[in-house]
């Protein structure tokens, strides 16, 4: 069984996946956000496919810990991807997870172009490893 991440985002969301032995991330793919109907039919074609026990959802969060309207629109999304499925959901903590995408692909020169898609993916897998050890440390 396997952990999922998602990181949410309105044009596209990136997704993550665990290794068996939930120890390792793996950035997955990037499903488009719209419409939103066939995103979750993607998702649940993940689910079915990897053997996924429980998602994780980044949450976005300001610095400071607080909430700002981007998390509303995750609280949103996941109310209705609950509905939706039948794996646990948590939120998860994504702060800095984009601007430390952008970092590695900054030093990895991977062009304009093909960041925009990278960066979702690779967010995806940053936030799932955060978790990841996270169990570790327990």
């Amino acid at each position: 069984m396997r952990i999922l991440a998602i990181d949410h985002g309105t044009v596209r969301m990136g997704v993550a996946i665990s290794d068996e032995l939930k120890m390792i991330a793996l950035p997955l793919e990037v499903v488009p956000s719209l419409p939103f109907k066939a995103f979750l039919t993607r998702i649940k074609e993940i689910i079915r496919e990897k053997e996924v026990e429980q998602i994780i959802v980044g949450m976005p969060r300001n610095m400071n810990g607080t909430y700002g309207p981007s998390a509303m629109k995750v609280r949103q999304f996941i109310i209705v991807l609950k509905e939706a499925v039948t794996v646990p959901i948590l939120p998860w903590d994504e702060r800095l997870t984009s601007a430390q995408a952008n970092r590695v692909l900054d030093e990895a020169n991977v062009s304009h172009d093909k960041r925009k898609q990278s960066v979702d993916m690779m967010a995806a897998g940053l936030l799932l490893q955060s978790y990841l050890d996270s169990l570790g440390a327990a």
